[in-house]
């Protein structure tokens, strides 16, 4: 059984409402307003209602995964609420960062340890995170792009580094 299937995950095509917020959101100025802003409040909303939403998927219909890895510096935990993206049964998730200038940390945690938990709704799943390779990244963009033209300009805006791409694998 793959991680979509034991997560129970599932994308809904957004509303009109949601399409004009993610083209606010892909835009320069409104990706870095979330990137500042949307990580704290869809960690607090996304426990608040035990993984039931978050507020990039109640705005922009944006299906949000609450990644955990081991912070590669502290060791400790951390977690990510980011976006999800099936492709051929699988769940990638793109260090895009909102096409901002740094890697994502998240990043670098998976790097240094590729163990994870992956949460959705009332379920969670430990995952292994592997590198795409570029064909798999170029695929998992276009899957992203399919429902979030946001990634296409985040790649471009962050067309000076390596947006790594990861594809998470039920642990055994």
């Amino acid at each position: 059984m793959g991680v979509l299937e034991e997560l129970g995950y599932e994308h809904k095509p957004a509303n009109a409402v949601q399409r004009v917020t993610q083209r606010i959101a892909a835009s320069g100025p409104g990706a870095w307003v979330a990137q500042r802003m949307l990580y704290p409040i869809d960690r607090w909303l996304y426990r608040r209602t035990d993984g039931n939403t978050t507020l990039a998927e109640i705005t922009a219909g944006l299906p949000v995964i609450l990644l955990t890895t081991t912070g590669a510096k502290s060791g400790k935990a951390r977690s990510m609420p980011l976006v999800g993206i099936p492709l051929d049964g699988e769940l990638a998730i793109i260090g895009s960062n909102y096409g901002q200038e740094r890697t994502p940390g998240w990043v670098y945690n998976l790097e240094a340890d590729p163990s994870a938990t992956v949460g959705y709704r009332d379920r969670t799943v430990d995952v292994v995170a592997r590198r795409a390779d570029d064909d798999t990244a170029d695929r998992v963009f276009e899957a992203g792009a399919a429902f979030y033209a946001g990634y296409a300009k985040y790649r471009g805006r962050a067309s000076h580094r390596t947006i790594r791409v990861f594809v998470l694998d039920a642990a055994s």
